[in-house]
């Protein structure tokens, strides 16, 4: 398992599908130098996702293959799909940053906190059931994908007090400033540049 050094952290996005936690953390790594891991999965990609940018996409046999060699740090299994984030990718990202994000769901966001304790910090991001519904209806996500999501929301709002940090979001620009001084101060410093 690496081990993350002193200086480095490794910053986590969860919380219910369709919460807008992508957003967030993208918006936020722009203004820190952050670098961000992709999971490996094996379900097919939602036609506004690219391999490479949203996950790396993956055949089963693939991915059974990689963890097979012990290739992941962790992985799940959530309504039939593997997913899974490679050791060597968290290596690679910290060898030219000291602040990496993931954004993962509870399941495995809590196994790496498990792994990396105080190093972890998560970053539960919500939206109420009615947001998260319309907000995949927004992004032309399948029937069946909402239903499947939507079936967990529960069980992932539950992972909410177990986060260090959550942030309703009905407004990312403004969250994603919130999310930003909450890493100011984690990194002790109090400068903050922004656009807005």
């Amino acid at each position: 398992m690496y081990e993350i050094k002193e200086k480095e952290k490794l910053f986590i996005y969860t919380g219910p599908d369709g919460s807008g936690r992508k957003t967030i953390a993208k918006m936020v790594a722009t203004m820190f130098d952050m670098e961000t891991i992709l999971s490996y999965t094996t379900r097919p990609p939602r036609h506004y996702e690219q391999d490479g940018e949203d996950y790396h996409f993956v055949e089963k046999e693939t991915f059974k293959k990689l963890e097979a060699n012990n290739e992941f740090l962790e992985c799940v299994k959530i309504d039939g799909f593997y997913y899974g984030i490679r050791e060597e990718d968290i290596i690679k990202a910290f060898e030219s940053h000291a602040l990496v994000y993931l954004t993962l769901n509870p399941e495995g966001t809590e196994k790496l906190k498990k792994m990396y304790g105080d190093r972890v910090i998560r970053f539960f991001i919500y939206a109420d059931r009615d947001t998260v519904i319309e907000r995949h209806k927004a992004r032309q996500d399948k029937e069946e994908d909402i239903n499947r999501h939507m079936a967990h929301y529960t069980e992932n709002m539950g992972y909410k007090a177990k986060c260090e940090y959550a942030f309703e979001n009905y407004d990312s620009p403004q969250v994603s400033f919130q999310v930003s001084e909450v890493v100011e101060t984690i990194l002790d410093r109090d400068i903050i540049i922004t656009d807005y």
